[in-house]
C-alpha cells in the first residue's frame, strides 16, 4: 500500500472506529484493507484473518454471485443499499442492512466503504410476525368456513313460499350481515296454516344463535298445535329463564293462523310492528301487537294475546320485521308504518309475487343507503 493510501486510511479510520456500525474498506482489488472493531465483533474473526482477503472468500460459493452483483452495482453506480448477511467465524449468519459507497483517495484510487447494521432483532420480529400472520390467516379461513356454514343454517330458518288449501304465500328474508337475528316460518298443518316472523335484537352471530334456539322452540309449539297466545307465553318463559341472566337479548314476534274450515285469521303479536290485512286497492287494516317484547319480563304476554279477524276471499295478510319500516331517505325521514301501508295499498292489485317484489323495490328506493337491519316478510293471500 502506498504512503498516500495509508495516509488516507489513517485519516478516515479514526472516525470509523467511533461508529456503532460495522465498517470495512475494500481497495480497488476488492480486498479488505480496514475493518473497525464493531465489524470484527459482528463477523467473529480477528483482524489478521480478514485483512488482505477478498470479502467474497468468506461467503459460501452459492451466495458469491449475489454478493458480486451488489459490489458491481456499487462500482458502477457509486453506491448501493441492500439487505444481506455477514458470515461469522463460528458458522453463523448475521442479518445486516448494508450501505456501500465508492470513494477515491487523494491519489485517485477507488475504495469501497461498506457499512453493515445488525438487523437480526428486526428479522426475528419479522419472522414472529409472519408466523403470527400465518396463524391469523388460518384462523380467518376457519372462521370464514364456519360463517359460511352458519349462513347456510340461517337460510334454513328463512320462511318459504308455498300454496296450501286456498292460501298462497310469498316470503322473503335478507340479513343485514351474512347472518342475522330474524327468522320466519310458513308451516302447513292438517287443518290450518301458520305464518310467523321473529326479530331477535342485535345482529350477527350471537343474534343468529339466539334466533336459532327460539326457532326450535317455536317449531315444537306449532307442531304440537299450541294456541298462538299460549305459544307466546311459552317462548317468553323460555327466553326469560335461559337468556335474561346472561345476555340482553329480547325479541319481537308476529304470527297468523289461517283455518281451513273458515276464512278467519287468528293473529298474535308481541312488541312487533303491526301486521296488515289489505283488500285490493284499499288501505290496509293494522293488527297491533297486544303483548310486549319477549324475553325480559315474566308478564310480557297479554291475557288475551290472540285475536280472531274475519277475512274475505282476496284479502292479503302481511307480516314483516322493522327492517322494512325503519329505513331512512336522504333527508333523514323514516319510512315508518304509514309509508309502508301506502306502498302496500298501491301494490295490492298486483299478483302476489309481483306485489312482494314491488314492496321490496319501493322500500329499497326510499332508503338512502344499504340496509342496516335484517329484513323478513311473509305475504299471504286467501284465494
Amino acid at each position: 500500500m502506498s504512503s498516500n493510501q495509508q495516509e488516507w486510511l489513517d485519516q478516515v479510520t479514526g472516525v470509523l472506529e467511533t461508529l456503532n456500525q460495522g465498517v470495512i474498506i475494500n481497495d480497488e482489488h476488492r480486498r479488505v484493507v480496514f475493518a473497525n472493531s464493531m465489524f470484527l465483533e459482528m463477523i467473529k474473526l480477528g483482524a489478521e484473518k480478514l485483512l488482505g482477503r477478498s470479502i467474497a472468500e468468506l461467503f459460501p460459493p452459492e451466495d458469491v454471485p449475489r454478493l458480486l452483483e451488489f459490489i458491481g452495482r456499487r462500482e458502477t453506480e457509486g453506491h448501493a443499499r441492500y439487505e444481506f448477511y455477514v458470515p461469522q467465524g463460528d458458522g453463523g449468519r448475521l442479518p445486516v442492512a448494508v450501505t456501500s459507497r465508492q470513494v477515491r483517495a487523494t491519489d485517485g484510487r477507488a475504495f469501497g466503504i461498506v457499512t453493515a447494521t445488525d438487523i437480526s432483532e428486526q428479522k426475528r420480529v419479522e419472522m414472529e410476525l409472519r408466523q403470527v400472520n400465518g396463524l391469523l390467516v388460518a384462523r380467518q379461513r376457519q372462521m370464514e368456513e364456519e360463517l359460511l356454514l352458519a349462513e347456510r343454517v340461517q337460510q334454513s330458518l328463512a320462511p318459504k313460499s308455498l300454496t296450501w288449501g286456498g292460501i298462497s304465500v310469498e316470503a322473503y328474508y335478507q340479513p343485514a350481515w351474512s347472518i342475522g337475528g330474524d327468522y320466519g316460518l310458513v308451516n302447513p298443518c292438517d287443518d290450518h296454516l301458520d305464518i310467523l316472523v321473529c326479530d331477535v335484537s342485535g345482529h350477527g352471530i350471537s343474534s343468529a344463535l339466539v334466533a336459532n334456539r327460539i326457532y326450535s322452540e317455536t317449531m315444537a309449539q306449532i307442531e304440537n298445535g299450541v294456541e298462538l297466545g299460549s305459544m307466546l307465553r311459552h317462548l317468553n318463559r323460555f327466553a326469560v329463564h335461559n337468556f335474561a341472566n346472561t345476555t340482553s337479548y329480547y325479541f319481537t314476534i308476529a304470527a297468523a293462523r289461517f283455518n281451513r274450515a273458515s276464512l278467519s285469521v287468528q293473529f298474535a303479536g308481541a312488541g312487533h310492528p303491526p301486521a296488515m290485512i289489505v283488500s285490493p286497492g284499499e288501505s290496509p287494516r293494522l293488527l297491533e301487537s297486544k303483548s310486549m317484547i319477549l324475553g325480559l319480563f315474566e308478564d310480557a304476554v297479554d291475557s288475551a294475546a290472540a285475536i280472531e279477524i274475519p277475512a274475505r276471499s282476496g284479502d292479503r295478510v302481511l307480516i314483516y320485521t322493522d327492517g322494512l319500516t325503519e329505513t331512512f331517505n336522504a333527508q333523514g325521514e323514516m319510512l315508518g308504518i304509514e309509508g309502508l301501508a301506502e306502498i302496500v295499498k298501491c301494490t295490492s292489485t298486483l299478483p302476489l309475487g309481483r306485489m312482494k317484489q314491488e314492496i321490496l323495490s319501493r322500500v329499497a328506493a326510499w332508503c338512502a343507503g344499504p340496509a342496516l337491519d335484517d329484513v323478513s316478510l311473509v305475504l299471504a293471500e286467501i284465494t
